[in-house]
């Protein structure tokens, strides 16, 4: 379900198998989600594919129809002591042991990116700043492919940030393997240039004990389409997705997650908000959360919000939850989309607060909850001033009477 100009809620399926928590009966195994390392195996999309009916075809082929250009990142890396950073080439045994593309141009990236570069973390670290990888476009038509792998040791704990800017047309790939016991956050940022074109698959796979916390900041580009897939190497493991994305006139964001509970005792929390503005704006949120019959004592959770700012902007919102296996500690998803809420603008405003003034405290208090899971208080403070100046581009149009009220499926 969208929402245009109306204030909408939108609920996903809960697909039951073995235990129904209330719901409906038994709609059998759902299939298993297809992955090839060969762009061919997948064919040539044309937009009516499940995985890309909300993706702009024309504007997206740079990228799927792009071929070996020989161009790769070129990192501006400020690494703290001990971090390994290298560059492997294609045969390389670590490649052939990330998971695998799960569609056309992840499959493309991996192939054209002629190996990867490598970020190594030894076990037992604990880093006195965070890493840094920095990638400014340099605005030429040709195709960037990039395979980025973070290794992060046992019981180590680290923060990596990915900081994209300026023009670019950029495919790239981020695998992040976590150690036992390990404590890892990763902060993308896509702050890119208008015009930009950025297609990424984000593989993290989780070892036992360990926790990941993903932060993805999306407010620049023409489009950007990111996926992002977390798998459980060992029970224990937990996992923090959050999001926040801000769509301008004709921006196209949009980004799909892919949760696979297959191994006992894991928990998982996701996290997104986006906010949208001006004429064609559109952001596309899909959350799929799988617990398969072994990943007994999960649990759970994701919630989607969106801010609809002015007229004629659309925000689609897909909640999925396939459960399994009775024996969770629990699993639910929540979606809302809604207009600018009139009552508290009055609010501030009934206290000599001006109207633009007002507007951002709202915007910023909306999306406050998941900016401070950055951990990085300057990068916060930039993220925060670059989408109170987008504020500033248009005029809002209030609701009517209306405002997000979150519909929760256990």
């Amino acid at each position: 379900m969208s929402a245009s100009t109306q204030t909408a809620t939108t609920e996903g399926p809960v697909l039951v198998g073995a235990h129904s928590h209330g719901g409906p009966a038994s709609t059998g195994t759902p299939p298993e989600r297809f992955t090839s390392v060969d762009p061919e195996a997948f064919g040539k999309p044309t937009g009516r594919e499940e995985e890309w009916r909300f993706t702009p075809m024309r504007r997206v082929r740079p990228l799927l129809d792009g071929a070996a250009t020989g161009r790769h990142p070129q990192w501006d890396a400020d690494l703290p002591d001990g971090v390994e950073f290298a560059t492997v080439e294609a045969d390389e045994p670590l490649l052939k042991g990330l998971p695998e593309p799960a569609d056309r141009l992840a499959a493309l990236t991996r192939r054209y990116a002629e190996g990867a570069t490598v970020v190594r973390v030894p076990a037992d670290a604990q880093l006195d700043r965070p890493v840094t990888l920095r990638l400014a476009g340099d605005g030429s038509d040709e195709v960037i492919w990039g395979q980025l792998v973070i290794e992060v040791g046992a019981f180590a704990q680290a923060t990596v940030v990915l900081d994209h800017t300026g023009p670019a047309r950029y495919s790239g790939g981020v695998a992040v393997q976590i150690g036992d016991g390990a404590q890892v956050r990763l902060v993308s940022v896509q702050d890119w240039a208008p015009g930009a074109i950025h297609g990424g698959q984000y593989d993290a796979v989780v070892g036992r004990d360990a926790s990941f916390a993903q932060v993805v900041i999306t407010l620049g580009g023409d489009v950007v389409r990111l996926v992002s897939n977390v798998q459980y190497a060992g029970p224990g493991g937990q996992v923090e997705l959050y999001g926040v994305y801000f769509a301008d006139e004709t921006q196209h964001q949009e980004h799909r997650l892919w949760v696979d509970h297959a191994v006992p005792h894991c928990r998982s929390n996701v996290l997104y908000k986006g906010a949208l503005q001006g004429e064609e704006a559109h952001t596309v949120w899909i959350g799929d959360v799988r617990i398969r019959p072994e990943a007994i004592g999960t649990e759970t959770y994701e919630l989607n919000r969106n801010l609809v700012l002015t007229d004629g902007a659309r925000a689609d919102s897909v909640p999925n939850l396939e459960i399994e296996t009775g024996e969770i500690v629990g699993a639910g998803h929540a979606s809302a989309t809604g207009r600018f809420d009139d009552e508290q603008l009055f609010y501030l405003c009934s206290r000599g607060i001006d109207a633009e003034t007002a507007r951002r405290l709202v915007v910023r208090g909306f999306f406050a909850d998941v900016v401070q899971h950055i951990g990085i208080p300057e990068l916060q403070d930039r993220l925060m001033h670059t989408i109170e100046a987008r504020l500033g581009a248009e005029s809002f149009s209030p609701g009517h009477g209306s405002s997000m009220q979150p519909v929760e499926v256990a």
